[in-house]
């Protein structure tokens, strides 16, 4: 059997040794869940403006995005009557004849399905840009 020897000299270079492509993914991400996140709150607004019987601007104004824990969230910011207008507080059936709007549970799940959309739109636009690829 020959005996013989196998040398290679490999150096790496571009987006994932100088840290172009880890930053730009970590930008994607924080982009795509605050993208999320206002589609959710555009669409509580939305709902609002539906079964609110009184439209009283405050409580609309009140909703919002922030940062949360591992993401973002939309609240209403900690509006002392959300719960009884969600349908979550003390004060809702069966002590009272108001269900509540459930506005909050009833857009989580045309958020959750959307968010496909608006990942492929930001991807679209991240990658045209030249910042995935």
């Amino acid at each position: 059997m020959p005996d013989f020897q196998i040398r290679v000299n490999a150096t790496r270079t571009g987006p994932f040794r100088d840290g172009r492509f880890q930053r730009a993914a970590s930008q994607y991400s924080d982009a795509l869940q605050y993208a999320v996140a206002e589609h959710g709150e555009k669409l509580v607004v939305a709902r609002l403006n539906q079964v609110l019987k009184k439209q009283t601007p405050y409580y609309r104004t009140r909703i919002t995005v922030r940062r949360a824990r591992g993401g973002y969230e939309v609240t209403d910011q900690g509006v002392i009557y959300g719960p009884w207008l969600e349908g979550t507080g003390s004060r809702n059936a069966p002590v009272t004849r108001f269900r509540g709007y459930q506005t909050f549970r009833r857009v989580k799940p045309i958020v959750d399905r959307d968010a496909n959309r608006i990942a492929i739109q930001l991807l679209n636009r991240y990658q045209a840009r030249g910042l995935l690829r």
